[in-house]
C-alpha cells in the first residue's frame, strides 16, 4: 500500500481542487474494503494536510463523515460539526478525554471485554457515556442494550438526553452517519428506545439497580453501569453497599445473555467494597474470570503535578485553583477519605483510615527560637515507575519534630536524588537514614556520592530493615501514635505540591490493606522510630569517682 508521501506525488494534492477529491476517493474506496487500521492513519494524515489548506473545509468534513460510522472519537466531532465551537461537548474536552474516547473504542472493536470508568463529579463522564450509547445503538440497532444506575432519576435524565439528540437532527449530525435510520417506538414510563424496528427487547432499555430488572431485557450488546451507590451515606453504611452488590449479582448481571456481552462500569469509586471494586476485586484475583478481558480507566482530579486534569477550553471544567480550594476544604472538615475516593478515584475504608487531620500538628512555617536539636532526614527510595520517593526533611526540638519540607516524587535516580542532596544541603541536615535493601543500597550510594562530591557532610546510614505488605503496613500502623504527637506539619496554604501530595498520601493509608503506595506513611515510620529512638546528645554532669 503506498504511503501517504507517495500519494501526494502521485496525486500532486496541492495543484488543484480535483486532485485532493482523487486523493477523498482513493481513501474512500479503501476505507469501503474495510481496511480500516491501515487506511486510518492515511486518512488522519490527509487531514492533517486540508486543515492548512484554505477552502478545503468541506472536504475535511467528508472524512470525518467518512469514518464517523466505525471510529467513535470522529463520529464525537461530526455530529457537532454546526454548532459552534463553544456551545460544543467534545471538542473543548477533547485532549482531556481523548484516552477514555480510546478505551471506549477499544471495548466496541472488541479488544476488552469489560471497561472501568473512574473520573470525579460533572467532568462530563456521564455525558461522553450517552454520546456512545447513541453510537452503539445506530451501529447495531438490533443489539438490546441495558443502562442502569442507582435511582430512576438518573435513568430518566439519561433517557431523555438520548431522545433530545435523536429527535434533533439538524443540531446533532447523526442522519448524515447512519441514512435512513429512525426511532422506531419509545416508552417514556418504562425508558424503552427501538431504532429501525419495534423489538421484544429494545436497542436501549434504562433500569434503576432497585427498579424491576427481572424480565425487563435479555441484553445481547452492553450492560453499563453508572454509579450505583448514591453517595457517601450509602458508601458508609455496610449493609446497603452488600444490597446494591446482591442486586448486581442477581438482579443487573443475569440481565446479559451470550459470551459477546459488554460490561461497561462508570462513576465514582466510593469504597473498596462498592460494586466496582468487589467486580474489580474478582477479575484481578479469580481464576474463573481470568480470560476476561478488562481494563480500568482512572482520571483523578489533579495529576502528578498536582494540576487539573478537567480545565477545559472556553472555561469549562475545573481549574487547578478549583480543586485545590475543594481539597482543602474536605481536609478542614476532616474528611479526606471522600476527597480520594471521589476525586482522585482511590477509594478507602474510613474505618481502616489512621491518619486524619483533625489528629495531626500543624504548624504556619516559623520555628521555635533557639537551634533544634536536631536536624535529619529519611528517605524510602524508588526506581520510579509509579512508586515514590519519600523524604521528610525534620527539624527537632525536643521531642517535638517539624517537617518543615518533603521529596516526593516519582521519577528515576537522576531526578530524585539531587532533590534529596539540595534538600539536604538547603536544610543543613546532619544526619540521614535510607531504607537499603539490596535493591536499594545503590540508591543510598549515590546520595552519598553526590553529597561529598558537593562537599556538604552528612552522616548517611543506611537501614537493612526492610519491611514489605503486612510488615510495613504493622509498622506504619506501630508508629501512628508517635507521628499523630510528635510530628509536627506545614498548614494548608504554607506546602509546595509535592508536599501537599505527600501529605494526601498519608491521609489515604489504611490498615485494611489495598493502598495504592504508602510512601509517605512509611517514610514517616521511619523517621518515627529514627527521630524519637534517640539520637546522640550530650550532658555535663560532675564526674562520679
Amino acid at each position: 500500500m503506498a504511503s501517504f508521501e507517495e500519494m501526494k506525488k502521485c496525486y500532486n494534492i496541492f495543484m488543484g481542487r480535483a486532485a485532493y477529491d482523487d486523493v477523498y476517493d482513493c481513501l474512500r474506496a479503501m476505507w469501503a474494503r474495510q481496511d480500516h487500521k491501515l487506511t486510518y492513519p492515511l486518512v488522519q494524515e490527509f487531514r492533517s494536510v486540508l486543515k492548512y489548506v484554505s477552502g478545503q473545509g468541506s472536504l475535511l468534513k467528508k472524512t470525518y463523515l467518512l469514518t464517523a460510522k466505525d471510529v467513535f472519537d470522529d463520529f464525537m466531532i461530526y455530529i457537532e460539526w454546526n454548532r459552534p465551537l463553544a456551545d460544543q461537548f467534545w471538542l473543548p474536552r477533547r485532549k482531556k478525554l481523548l484516552p477514555v474516547a480510546q478505551a471506549l473504542q477499544e471495548l466496541e472493536d472488541d479488544e476488552l471485554d469489560e471497561l472501568i470508568l473512574s473520573m470525579p463529579p460533572r467532568v462530563g463522564k456521564t455525558t461522553l457515556i450517552l454520546f456512545f450509547t447513541l453510537w452503539i445503538i445506530l451501529r447495531d440497532s438490533e443489539r438490546s442494550n441495558l443502562y442502569c444506575s442507582y435511582t430512576d432519576s438518573v435513568v430518566d435524565v439519561f433517557y431523555k438526553g438520548l431522545l433530545e439528540i435523536l429527535n434533533d437532527p439538524v443540531t446533532y449530525l447523526w442522519q448524515d452517519v447512519f441514512p435512513g435510520q429512525s426511532i422506531a417506538s419509545t416508552n417514556a414510563k418504562d425508558k424503552l428506545l427501538n431504532i429501525d424496528r419495534e423489538k421484544r427487547y429494545a436497542s436501549f432499555t434504562g433500569r434503576s439497580l432497585y427498579g424491576t430488572l427481572n424480565g425487563a431485557c435479555d441484553c445481547r450488546g452492553y450492560e453499563i453501569a453508572d454509579d450505583l451507590i448514591s453517595g457517601i451515606e450509602e458508601a458508609m453504611n455496610k449493609d446497603r453497599l452488600q444490597s446494591a452488590w446482591s442486586k448486581v449479582e442477581n438482579n443487573y448481571l443475569p440481565r446479559g445473555v451470550g459470551d459477546k456481552i459488554k460490561h461497561l462500569w462508570i462513576g465514582t469509586r466510593w469504597s473498596l467494597v462498592d460494586p466496582t471494586g468487589l467486580r474489580v476485586d474478582l477479575l484481578t484475583n479469580e481464576p474463573d474470570f481470568k480470560n476476561i478481558r478488562w481494563k480500568m480507566v482512572n482520571v483523578p482530579a489533579l495529576d502528578e503535578n498536582d494540576e487539573s486534569n478537567f480545565d477545559y477550553a472556553f472555561g469549562r471544567g475545573f481549574t487547578t485553583e478549583d480543586y485545590h480550594q475543594r481539597r482543602t476544604s474536605f481536609e478542614r472538615n476532616n474528611d479526606m477519605a471522600s476527597w480520594s475516593a471521589q476525586y482522585m478515584g482511590e477509594p478507602i475504608e474510613r474505618d481502616g483510615a489512621v491518619f486524619s487531620p483533625d489528629d495531626m500538628r500543624f504548624f504556619n512555617g516559623v520555628l521555635p527560637d533557639g537551634d533544634p536539636d536536631r536536624i535529619f532526614m529519611t528517605v524510602d527510595p524508588a526506581w520510579g515507575g509509579g512508586d515514590f520517593v519519600a523524604s521528610p526533611i525534620c527539624v527537632r526540638f525536643d521531642k517535638d519534630i517539624y517537617v518543615v519540607d518533603v521529596v516526593y516524587d516519582n521519577g528515576d535516580k537522576k531526578v530524585t536524588q539531587p532533590l534529596i542532596v539540595d534538600k539536604a544541603i538547603r536544610y543543613n541536615v546532619a544526619a540521614m537514614r535510607v531504607e537499603a535493601t539490596k535493591m536499594t543500597a545503590e540508591y543510598a550510594d549515590g546520595i552519598d556520592e553526590e553529597l561529598k562530591r558537593r562537599g556538604h557532610r552528612v552522616n548517611v546510614e543506611k537501614s537493612t530493615k526492610h519491611y514489605t505488605g503486612n510488615g510495613k503496613a504493622q509498622r506504619i500502623f506501630d508508629k501512628a501514635p508517635d507521628i499523630r504527637e510528635h510530628f509536627i506539619f506545614l498548614e494548608p496554604g504554607k506546602r509546595s505540591k509535592d508536599y501537599e501530595m505527600f501529605m494526601n498520601n498519608v491521609y489515604s493509608f489504611s490498615i485494611n490493606g489495598k493502598n495504592k503506595n504508602d510512601d509517605a506513611p512509611d517514610s514517616l515510620a521511619m523517621a518515627a522510630d529514627y527521630g524519637l529512638g534517640g539520637g546522640n546528645t550530650m550532658t555535663i554532669m560532675q564526674r562520679p569517682f
